[in-house]
């Protein structure tokens, strides 16, 4: 039996994509997937998470879809994510997905309504759909999805420069997007402009 597990990274960023991961492997290799250290990412060192990747090489198959600034500033970073999970699920074809709920639990069974129609509209398969707050700390394949997504995103913004870590509370990334407000310049394309910390920037910084 296949087991897709999928989770994100980068969701509340201002700065960099929104990195959704699978990670595909048998059922029977759970326990080495546990073994191999799987987990939720943000428990882990970004050293951990490098040596767990490579630990998890063989056991499965690793998948990303990059989902850039522009393209959440011009749509619903919702919707993209799940059209995300959906392309995701119709290529892997598995009969167990595990997905870390992106939603309240509240709003679970509608999530997996619409990504059930998502998925069937691509033409796959809807597998049996396991949907739960920190699954990634709860299921070694979706730890796996974790680690692989959060690795990408760091190396995209590393690849940007001394940025920090893009969230909207980092000091670093704050003064670097206050130095484009008081410059009068525009902001590069890997910037969320439609997130309110940028007006709120821009509020600090002119008045």
């Amino acid at each position: 039996m296949k087991i897709l597990g999928l989770d994100e990274a980068g969701r509340g960023c201002v700065l960099g994509p929104l990195v959704v991961g699978g990670f595909l492997a048998d059922s029977d290799d759970e326990a080495r997937i546990r073994d191999a250290g799987a987990d939720d990412s943000k428990r882990l060192s970004h050293r951990r998470r490098i040596a767990v990747r490579a630990a998890l090489d063989g056991l499965g198959y690793a998948s990303i879809r990059e989902i850039s600034p522009a393209a959440i500033d011009a749509g619903n970073i919702n919707s993209l994510e799940e059209d995300a999970f959906a392309i995701l699920i119709a290529e892997t074809m598995p009969d167990t997905v595990i997905i870390d709920a992106p939603c309240n639990p509240k709003g679970i069974s509608a999530f997996e309504n619409r990504l059930s129609r998502r998925v069937l509209q691509l033409g796959g398969r809807v597998p049996t759909m396991i949907v739960q707050p920190k699954a990634d700390a709860t299921f070694p394949i979706c730890g796996a999805a974790s680690i692989f997504a959060k690795l990408r995103r760091d190396e995209a913004i590393a690849a940007l420069g001394p940025v920090g870590s893009g969230y909207p509370s980092d000091p670093v990334t704050r003064a670097w997007l206050q130095d484009f407000i008081r410059r009068g310049e525009p902001f590069p394309p890997c910037v969320r402009t439609r997130w309110g910390t940028i007006e709120n920037l821009r509020q600090q910084t002119l008045f």
